[in-house]
Protein backbone atom coordinates (compact mmCIF):
# COMPACT_ATOMS: atom_id res chain seq x y z
CA UNK A 1 0.00 0.00 0.00
CA UNK A 2 1.14 3.54 -0.77
CA UNK A 3 0.37 6.62 1.29
CA UNK A 4 0.64 10.13 -0.11
CA UNK A 5 0.56 13.24 2.06
CA UNK A 6 0.44 16.71 0.53
CA UNK A 7 1.46 19.92 2.23
CA UNK A 8 2.26 23.52 1.40
CA UNK A 9 -1.10 24.90 0.39
CA UNK A 10 -2.35 28.26 1.56
CA UNK A 11 -3.82 31.64 0.73
CA UNK A 12 -1.76 33.83 -1.59
CA UNK A 13 -2.29 36.83 -3.85
CA UNK A 14 -2.27 36.78 -7.63
CA UNK A 15 1.28 36.79 -8.92
CA UNK A 16 2.69 35.07 -5.85
CA UNK A 17 4.46 31.72 -5.74
CA UNK A 18 3.83 28.59 -3.71
CA UNK A 19 5.50 25.19 -3.48
CA UNK A 20 3.53 22.08 -2.70
CA UNK A 21 5.10 18.90 -1.40
CA UNK A 22 3.93 15.31 -1.51
CA UNK A 23 5.60 12.76 0.72
CA UNK A 24 5.11 9.15 -0.30
CA UNK A 25 5.54 6.12 1.90
CA UNK A 26 4.88 2.42 1.83
CA UNK A 27 6.75 -0.71 2.76
CA UNK A 28 7.91 -1.42 -0.78
CA UNK A 29 7.48 2.04 -2.29
CA UNK A 30 10.31 3.26 -4.49
CA UNK A 31 9.58 6.64 -6.03
CA UNK A 32 11.57 6.06 -9.21
CA UNK A 33 9.27 3.17 -10.16
CA UNK A 34 6.15 5.33 -10.05
CA UNK A 35 4.75 7.96 -12.36
CA UNK A 36 3.83 10.79 -10.02
CA UNK A 37 1.28 13.47 -10.80
CA UNK A 38 -0.56 16.50 -9.53
CA UNK A 39 -4.24 17.06 -10.15
CA UNK A 40 -6.53 19.80 -8.91
CA UNK A 41 -10.21 20.27 -8.32
CA UNK A 42 -11.91 23.65 -8.11
CA UNK A 43 -15.32 24.07 -6.46
CA UNK A 44 -18.09 22.79 -8.72
CA UNK A 45 -15.63 21.44 -11.29
CA UNK A 46 -14.23 18.05 -12.12
CA UNK A 47 -10.77 17.03 -11.07
CA UNK A 48 -8.25 18.01 -13.74
CA UNK A 49 -4.71 17.05 -14.60
CA UNK A 50 -1.95 19.55 -13.81
CA UNK A 51 1.39 17.82 -14.36
CA UNK A 52 3.18 14.51 -14.07
CA UNK A 53 6.66 13.06 -14.01
CA UNK A 54 7.28 9.75 -15.74
CA UNK A 55 8.77 6.88 -13.83
CA UNK A 56 12.39 6.03 -14.69
CA UNK A 57 12.88 8.86 -17.22
CA UNK A 58 11.45 11.58 -14.94
CA UNK A 59 10.25 13.43 -18.03
CA UNK A 60 7.58 15.92 -17.03
CA UNK A 61 4.53 17.01 -18.96
CA UNK A 62 2.03 19.75 -18.18
CA UNK A 63 -1.50 20.90 -18.81
CA UNK A 64 -1.61 23.90 -21.12
CA UNK A 65 -3.12 26.06 -18.37
CA UNK A 66 0.00 25.81 -16.22
CA UNK A 67 2.78 25.44 -18.78
CA UNK A 68 5.55 27.94 -18.16
CA UNK A 69 4.31 28.74 -14.64
CA UNK A 70 4.37 25.41 -12.78
CA UNK A 71 7.33 23.08 -12.40
CA UNK A 72 7.32 19.47 -11.25
CA UNK A 73 10.35 18.13 -9.41
CA UNK A 74 11.10 15.02 -7.42
CA UNK A 75 13.58 13.87 -4.80
CA UNK A 76 13.56 10.11 -5.11
CA UNK A 77 15.88 9.66 -2.13
CA UNK A 78 13.24 11.30 0.05
CA UNK A 79 10.28 9.77 -1.82
CA UNK A 80 8.98 13.30 -2.18
CA UNK A 81 7.69 15.26 -5.15
CA UNK A 82 7.12 18.96 -5.43
CA UNK A 83 5.03 21.37 -7.41
CA UNK A 84 6.52 24.83 -7.76
CA UNK A 85 3.78 27.26 -8.74
CA UNK A 86 4.76 30.72 -9.95
CA UNK A 87 2.70 33.67 -11.13
CA UNK A 88 -0.41 32.22 -9.54
CA UNK A 89 -3.80 33.30 -10.81
CA UNK A 90 -7.25 33.22 -9.19
CA UNK A 91 -8.16 30.43 -11.64
CA UNK A 92 -5.52 28.27 -9.95
CA UNK A 93 -7.65 28.17 -6.81
CA UNK A 94 -8.40 24.51 -6.09
CA UNK A 95 -7.65 21.55 -3.90
CA UNK A 96 -4.41 20.05 -5.21
CA UNK A 97 -3.95 16.30 -5.10
CA UNK A 98 -0.85 14.17 -5.46
CA UNK A 99 -1.28 10.86 -7.27
CA UNK A 100 0.85 7.85 -8.17
CA UNK A 101 0.75 4.92 -10.53
CA UNK A 102 3.19 2.17 -11.46
CA UNK A 103 2.46 2.51 -15.16
CA UNK A 104 4.02 5.04 -17.52
CA UNK A 105 2.37 8.26 -18.59
CA UNK A 106 -1.21 9.08 -17.78
CA UNK A 107 -3.24 12.25 -17.36
CA UNK A 108 -6.64 10.89 -16.39
CA UNK A 109 -7.76 10.41 -12.82
CA UNK A 110 -8.75 6.77 -13.27
CA UNK A 111 -5.25 5.90 -14.48
CA UNK A 112 -3.76 6.64 -11.06
CA UNK A 113 -3.99 4.15 -8.23
CA UNK A 114 -2.99 6.14 -5.17
CA UNK A 115 -4.12 9.56 -3.97
CA UNK A 116 -3.36 11.98 -1.21
CA UNK A 117 -5.97 13.81 0.80
CA UNK A 118 -5.35 17.13 -0.97
CA UNK A 119 -4.15 20.56 0.03
CA UNK A 120 -6.08 23.78 -0.53
CA UNK A 121 -4.60 26.56 -2.64
CA UNK A 122 -6.49 29.84 -2.73
CA UNK A 123 -5.36 32.72 -4.91
CA UNK A 124 -6.95 36.10 -4.30
CA UNK A 125 -7.11 38.79 -6.97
Amino acid sequence: QVQLVESGGGLVQAGDSLRLSCAASGRTFRAYTYTMAWFRQAPGKEREFVTASQRYSYNSYYADAVKGRFTFSRDNAKNTVYLQMNNLKPDDTAVYYCAARQGSGGSLSHEFDYWGQGTQVTVSS
